[in-house]
This record gives C-alpha cells, structure tokens and sequence, in this order.
C-alpha cells in the first residue's frame, strides 16, 4: 500500500494529514480553545510529516476570537514549499446558523481564504453544498463554474467537492478537472460508496469528514475493538488505516486540538491490515 498520493496528479502528499476544524473550539458552540495549543498541533503535526492540512475561513470559535486560518498562519508561515493546505467555500453564516451560499458569495470567500492564510494561491478549494447531507437533484454547475474562472486566473490550483453524490461529480467534472471529493464517510457509515468507487476509477483523491465519526457517530464494534487488540492499537487507529486499506485514492484528515492524540493519529500510518482484520471489520 502506498503511503503517498499525486493530488491533481502534481502535488505529492502522505494519505494522512490533518483537520483544522478542532482546533479553534472542541465542539460546535463549546468554549474557545488555547491559541497558542492549536500553535503547537500544528508545528508537531508537520515536524511529524504531515505534508496536507484542510481547514476554512469559516472554522472558528463560537466569538470569532479563535480562527483556524489564523492559528495556521500564525504557527507555520513562511510555510514548507511541501505543504499543501485544502480550504473550502459555500456555506454562509447568519444569526440562524449556517446556510448555503449562492455564486456570488464565491469569490469573497475564497479571497478571504487567501488573505488570512496568508497566500496569493490556494492548493485546493472544496465547493461545499448542502449541510450534512448531499442535496441529492441539486445543481451545482453555476457555484462551480465561479470556482473554474477563479482557477482559470491563478487565485486556486485545484478544485474538489465536498457533501456530494456521484451525480455531482459527473456534472462538476463536464466543468473543470475535480482533484478531490470531501464526503462524510467512516467506518460506521458509508453511504458514500458509490462516490469512493467513482473516485477510484479516475484516481480523485477521497477525502472523508469525520473520519472518525465528528463526534456525531459511534464507530466502535466488537470487530474493530477484536482489529485493534489484535494489533495492540487503538479503534481509532485502527479506523483510520481501514480508511486508507479502502482504496488508494483514500486520504485521510483527523482532527484534534491535542498533541498527544495528534501523535496517536499519525501512527496509524504504521499499520497494515491483513484480510482477516478487513473481513473483521465488513
């Protein structure tokens, strides 16, 4: 199994990087973290090679005093000329909570991206649409049109799609090359098949949200605790190097605003998965 993968066929990445999400609150609506603890994930995280980090403009604490662009601008710029940082744009937040933004609302956010990242081009940009679910019938032909212009002028090198059906991927794909897909996909619910299958066909990186359940889903089972035993591993690293024995499109990005469960994360790396663990975990 490879440990790398050629995102958009010229950015070279390990398959395990890292989430930013987490880093400026715990939990959606909970207490602000630490700045300078989000900092220190981040110079380990890439001290320890990950070389991928997704985030957005749009994660930060409940009061905006803690923003993930931020912290990563702060703790790693000038950044390594082998970092590659995905970001996304679509969803739009007002006093009701988060919504699906229009074409319009593309450009300033993805400019926003830029300017507190601190970059004159983004690596990778996800149109995100929906909220939890892919919006099955949906077009997004319009959003992802604006995307293609802004590559077309330097502002983004890549392009994915995130929350998505494999209807989508057809329909963005007649409009621009698509690098990534970003769905909601772990070991607990893989609805997204389908996507993943399509995404090994063209050799699209899979990137899972969640891919350790978000909080949302409990990923634990008599067969992934009997894998990790069986390896002397946690479920959660087990869950992950599932990820990866998956396909090798499949990337994987969990998130923390802890060092130690950092470090945990990135050993599942070291671990293979034989047929029997994968029959284990089916």
């Amino acid at each position: 199994m490879s440990h790398s993968f050629r995102l958009g066929g010229d950015l070279t990445i390990d398959r395990l990087g890292f989430g930013a999400m987490r880093l400026p609150q715990g939990r959606p609506g909970g207490p602000a973290r630490d700045p300078e603890s989000g900092r220190a994930v981040l110079r380990r995280a890439v001290e320890l090679g990950v070389d991928h980090l997704d985030t957005a403009d749009f994660y930060r604490s409940q009061n905006g005093s803690v923003r993930a662009n931020t912290l990563i601008r702060e703790a790693l710029a000038p950044y390594p000329d082998t970092l590659v940082i995905a970001t996304k744009v679509g969803p739009v937040f007002g006093p009701d909570g988060p919504g699906q933004g229009t074409a319009a609302d593309l450009r300033p956010q993805v400019e926003a991206n830029l300017e507190s990242l601190g970059l004159d081009r983004l690596d990778l940009v996800y149109l995100r649409i929906g909220t939890m679910a892919p919006p099955h019938g949906e077009s997004l032909a319009e959003r992802f049109e604006v995307l293609a212009g802004l590559r077309e002028e330097g502002l983004i090198r890549h392009l994915g799609i995130s929350n998505v059906d494999a209807g989508h991927l057809a329909e963005a794909r007649t409009i621009a090359p698509v690098a990534a897909v970003q769905n909601n996909f772990h070991l607990a619910h893989r609805d997204e098949t389908a996507v993943l299958d399509a995404c090994t066909r063209a050799g699209i990186a899979f990137v899972p949200f969640f891919p350790l359940g978000g909080g949302r889903a409990d990923i634990d089972d008599p067969g992934l605790t009997k894998v990790a035993d069986r390896h002397g591993a946690t479920v959660h690293q087990i869950a992950l190097a599932w990820l990866l024995a998956l396909s090798p499109v499949t990337l994987a990005i969990p998130g923390t605003g802890s060092v130690a469960h950092l470090e945990e994360n990135l050993t599942a790396r070291s671990i293979t998965l034989t047929e029997e663990d994968l029959a284990d975990l089916v």
